[in-house]
């Protein structure tokens, strides 16, 4: 005799016994996905459900995504639905279950599992709202009667509130983290003073504290967008320091509407320059001070829908931060450049040289390297200014920048010294080369046509090499200044090697 109790078997009753249980072990974790192993290991085990899984609402696109699984074949494909797309979404658009006992008759069906015969797709909802759907799958028609899909309804009500209080705790716990973390990033950028350093630990310090697989700093140049610094997993597909128009890609967008910019899947959107090989998602922020566009900060991940709307706050509290940062770094590089430069001719002034050469002898001596100097002035300079006046005189001295940016490598420091004396340090350069790159100024000076000058001017210069003639900055230049001194003595218009002639140039 099978006896009811308020209308239920014994049988219902045990499982509703069954149930209460699963529900507590449910709901006694915080952790997302330790819920949804949870709920998929009770539909397995109390149910003998063979195969189910859990789809979320991605909030930003509506879809359902694949979040868990269980008894699906490993390698099981991203799966993605539309609202009212198979019968998951239809499920979830209806907000209300869908059993359909044989797949084969059924239009709305879309394949996952080859050998599925029966599905039941149950929407967990919160408060009217669905967070997703429980899907279950049998290789057999007709599977689920109707007290099992009685029970899975009632049991996917606790699945529901169980995954809302972790992602809710999850959110809490991540928005603490931020915190901490805008906090540290604040702390830490702020202490530091070298643009280049400053870009690098941006880099480091937002890919540790927000768990992102890539990210890059472009800065605004001469409106250009430049890759100035970028840390992470991912493989970069564009040199560093290449540079784009400020309106290209997604990263110019973001600037040109100076508001974030989420792309979930870089696929879909037409404007995406694949600057890192593996990127889903990319997050940009557009880096504003005082209203000014400084560049963008960029976020990318390998996975699909890797930021959500909740990650821009927090996201564009970094960049307001990070703005902040690189401006007043900017500011304080103008101020220094201000302070090394010449007011007459825009070159390097004595103050640089002097710091610079100290730096390239510390490295010179820690690398074993060469370093030559050279000092170089213009003959008969004084005599140009007596007789023609100042103003051709420092036009004279400017066309001398022209000559030095033409003949000089990029990695010689050019500085005025003083007067119309120049001061040259060639890093890793041996004393033959250092006389050949000084000859050939001296023949180009001495053939260059200077506005306003009715007679042709030449150079006289001196050259000391570290260590041959001295390792100390002081040494260096009286080294190099008695050549030039020398050469001015014995005819002008001629390089001299400290301490002996290594070679003469004389006037042709």
């Amino acid at each position: 005799m099978n006896l009811k109790v308020g209308g239920w078997s014994p049988l219902v009753m045990r499982k509703l016994a069954i149930l209460y249980d699963a529900s507590q072990a449910v709901l006694s974790t915080f952790d997302v996905d330790e819920v949804l192993r949870r709920i998929l290991s009770i539909i397995r085990d109390y149910f003998q459900v063979p195969h189910s899984a859990v789809l979320l609402v991605d909030e930003a696109s509506r879809e359902l995504c694949l979040r868990s699984h269980r008894g699906w074949p490993a390698g099981t494909p991203e799966i993605r639905l539309p609202a009212g797309k198979g019968i998951c979404g239809e499920a979830a658009r209806l907000r209300h279950p869908i059993y359909v006992a044989d797949v084969r008759h059924e239009p709305r069906y879309v394949e996952t599992l080859a050998d599925t015969q029966s599905e039941l797709a149950i929407p967990l909802m919160v408060q009217e709202r669905v967070v997703g759907v429980l899907d279950c799958q049998s290789d057999r028609q007709d599977f689920f009667d109707p007290e099992t899909v009685d029970l899975l309804t009632l049991f996917s009500t606790q699945a529901s509130i169980a995954l809302q209080n972790a992602q809710l705790h999850a959110l809490e716990r991540r928005r603490a983290a931020q915190l901490e973390a805008i906090n540290a990033i604040a702390r830490q950028t702020t202490a530091l003073t070298d643009l280049p350093e400053l870009l690098a630990q941006t880099c480091s310090l937002v890919r540790q504290s927000f768990h992102v697989d890539h990210v890059a700093v472009l800065l605004l140049e001469e409106h250009r967008l430049v890759l100035r610094a970028h840390e992470g997993e991912l493989t970069l597909r564009l040199p560093e320091g290449v540079d784009l128009p400020a309106s290209a890609g997604l990263c110019g967008r973001a600037l040109r509407n100076r508001a974030p910019l989420l792309a979930s899947d870089v696929s879909r959107e037409p404007d995406y320059i694949a600057g890192l090989a593996e990127a889903r998602s990319e997050l940009c922020l557009p880096l504003i001070s005082f209203g000014q566009p400084l560049g963008v900060l960029s976020l990318s991940s390998a996975r699909l829908q890797a930021f959500s709307e909740t990650d821009l706050g927090p996201m564009e509290s970094v960049a307001d931060i990070c703005a902040a940062a690189f401006q007043n770094v900017m500011n304080l590089e103008r101020v220094r450049q201000l302070a090394y430069r010449d007011g007459l001719t825009g070159i390097f002034n004595r103050r640089f040289f002097e710091m610079r050469i100290l730096e390239e002898l510390e490295r010179a001596r820690r690398y074993d390297l060469v370093l030559s100097v050279v000092m170089v002035d213009l003959d008969g300079f004084k005599a140009l200014n007596d007789e023609f006046g100042h103003l051709l005189g420092d036009e004279a001295l400017r066309q001398m920048t022209t000559i030095f940016s033409q003949q000089m490598r990029k990695a010689d420091v050019v500085c005025r010294y003083g007067g119309d004396e120049f001061a040259i340090l060639l890093p890793e350069t041996n004393g033959q080369k250092a006389f050949s790159a000084t000859e050939k100024l001296r023949r180009t000076v001495a053939a260059w046509a200077f506005p306003g000058v009715p007679r042709p001017l030449t150079l006289s210069g001196g050259i000391a090499c570290f260590p041959e003639h001295g390792n100390t900055r002081d040494l260096l230049i009286k080294a190099a200044d008695d050549a030039l001194y020398r050469a001015k003595q014995t005819g002008r218009n001629r390089v001299l090697f400290a301490g002996k002639q290594f070679g003469i140039a004389t006037a042709e």
